[in-house]
């Protein structure tokens, strides 16, 4: 006879099974996961406790705790991610949005408190959290959405249609590296990017998660991790009107070389925003 687990002991079993593993925040892993399952929001699974799992359930979460305890991301398991309060298709074609990156909407956003009618282009699109957002935030706004993979702007676009973005947001295939970026031939009030800022020395010891599952070509630049922001940096002298503005998600330790970068190319107003560790994390500067 096979055995009925409830809700709170495939949990219990899971947390620590997921632990022995070696993964972070076993417990949040293994009630995500479960959730998912039970369609379901982690906390109403406290409502659930004494809840059998019919065999189906169960199959799928072991399925589910195998790829997990392979160090799969979990975002990736179920196929979704949060971010700014929604929620994102995601698959190992595009990066896992992360919580920092909202700090770069959010400045985008508070930004736009002073413009009407925004023009954005937003390089290096991903799952499409970044100008779906911001379409959603900023009324009136008009983006132009760029990223090198044709797999992550198939998902970006059927992540425009959930929320029901058809035709607002002009995503297209183009390497900013190349002087393809220069078709666009527009002129935009912002640039806004998440790039590849992972230094190829670094990029060798990030967490397995990464290093195994997330697209490397979204995480590192193959070069010193300044790559992409030079090449913003040049792009954003052509592209952006006057006085436009570029703001870019930075690693940990670059502020002190972009600013340089920056000034360089004879960018100003520049400043940094720190995230909630204290650590420089938004780059902003302004066209002169």
């Amino acid at each position: 006879m096979t055995k009925i687990y409830t809700v709170l002991e495939i949990l219990e079993l899971s947390t620590d099974y997921l632990q022995k593993k070696g993964i972070e925040s076993p417990r949040v892993n293994a009630e995500l996961l479960l959730g998912d399952i039970l369609n379901c929001k982690r906390l109403d699974l406290y409502l659930k406790f004494d809840q059998p799992l019919n065999e189906e359930e169960l199959s799928k979460y072991r399925n589910y705790l195998s790829r997990r305890g392979n160090f799969e991301p979990y975002q990736y398991i179920i196929g979704k991610s949060e971010f700014y309060g929604r929620i994102f298709n995601v698959n190992k074609s595009v990066l896992i949005p992360r919580p920092e990156t909202e700090l770069l909407v959010e400045e985008v956003i508070n930004y736009s408190k002073e413009k009407t009618n925004l023009e954005i282009l937003d390089i290096g699109t991903g799952s499409g959290n970044i100008p779906i957002t911001l379409a959603l935030e900023i009324e009136n706004s008009k983006i132009t959405s760029i990223d090198i993979s044709e797999e992550a702007l198939k998902t970006a676009v059927t992540n425009s249609q959930l929320f029901n973005l058809n035709g607002s947001i002009n995503f297209n295939r183009i390497d900013v590296l190349s002087n393809e970026i220069y078709l666009l031939q527009q002129k935009f009030d912002v640039i806004v990017s998440n790039p590849p800022y992972v230094s190829i020395g670094d990029y060798k010891i990030v967490q397995k998660e990464i290093l195994e599952f997330e697209p490397k070509i979204a995480v590192t630049d193959n070069s010193d991790g300044f790559k992409f922001y030079k090449r913003i940096a040049q792009c954003g002298k052509e592209l952006l009107k006057e006085n436009g503005k570029i703001f870019c998600e930075i690693a940990k330790d670059q502020s002190e070389e972009l600013l340089k970068i920056f000034k360089e190319s004879n960018y100003i107003n520049i400043e940094f925003v720190k995230d909630y560790q204290n650590i420089d994390r938004i780059l902003i500067a302004e066209k002169s």
